[in-house]
């Protein structure tokens, strides 16, 4: 009983790191911007699947992922100088239907530019499970749980100890205070597509070992991570990294416990819940208004 519980923890934390990843994108370009990237799951589809291709080639493992980032982070800052930046004053519905279209062109372009089938990574330490306390644990769910926390390590060091950081968070606060003493916004938002495409990326490399990756696996993964920035409260960092991890948390527990076939329905019915109960999410502020 305690080494099935832990087995469905671990799981859960593992996917779910992925998913508060996938949440701080969202919340990093909606902070700076208030636009809701719906392209954020792409970023992660990519990741995967350079890292895979670039190995195929004959790229030893660390210089593929770190290729696949610097692509990424190449396709998010193209998507905000050619899609978000010449629909700047438009309204949030506009900009949410051009990141919905950015995300069916990039799987498009991704299903011609590779293959339709799934692709798997080696596991970094190999694929011999961790017996612990009873449990079968992958090597590959402590890359993803410790690369995770690197993650947001770092980037809570950029925001609160560079000067391109505290710009950011500067932006988020009030745009318009922001531009008035000197903060070029375009640039911060611009940086935001950049961060958030890289953030994205590293998480696909990091969960590909284990969950495999294809050209349209983006879509699900955007919908988890979006769902968990809601859960946790929209434009809040901690509330992206919590709600990712009980979304996680959720799945695996309601797949080991009801039924794999609902894992996806029971987490989302618990999230509907919580917003009806709690609109602006765990960590969110009610009542703003942005100038």
């Amino acid at each position: 009983m305690v080494a099935e519980l832990l087995q469905f923890l671990v799981s859960g934390l593992t996917v779910g790191a992925v998913y508060a990843l996938v949440a701080l994108g969202f919340t990093l370009i909606y902070n700076a911007s208030d636009v809701v990237n719906f392209a954020q799951g792409e970023f992660v589809m990519l990741g995967g699947m350079v890292t895979v291709f670039a190995t195929a080639a004959g790229v030893p493992l660390p210089l593929a992922a770190f290729l696949a980032v610097l692509a990424t982070v190449a396709v998010g800052l193209l998507l905000h100088r050619l899609a978000i930046e010449p629909a700047r004053g438009a309204s949030a519905v506009t900009l949410i239907i051009i990141t919905i279209g950015a995300s069916i062109f990039l799987r498009g372009v991704a299903q011609v530019a590779f293959d339709k089938r799934f692709h798997q990574l080696p596991g970094f330490s190999g694929s011999d499970p961790i017996p612990l306390l009873g449990a079968a644990i992958l090597p590959q769910s402590f890359w993803v749980l410790g690369g995770a926390v690197l993650i947001f390590l770092g980037l809570w060091l950029f925001l609160e100890r560079t000067l391109a950081g505290k710009a950011v968070r500067a932006t988020a606060a009030n745009r318009l205070a922001a531009r008035l003493v000197g903060v070029d916004t375009a640039k911060v938002l611009a940086l935001s597509f950049g961060v958030s495409a890289g953030i994205g990326a590293a998480a696909g490399v990091l969960v590909t070992p284990i969950t495999l990756t294809s050209y349209d696996v983006g879509t699900l993964l955007a919908l988890k991570g979006f769902a968990a920035a809601m859960l946790g409260g929209m434009g809040s960092p901690l509330g992206a990294v919590v709600g990712g991890l009980m979304v996680g948390l959720l799945e695996a527990l309601g797949a080991g416990y009801v039924s794999s076939a609902y894992k996806d329905a029971v987490a989302f019915l618990v999230i509907v819940a919580v917003l009806f109960a709690l609109p602006q999410g765990l960590f969110g502020r009610s009542g703003v208004e942005r100038v």
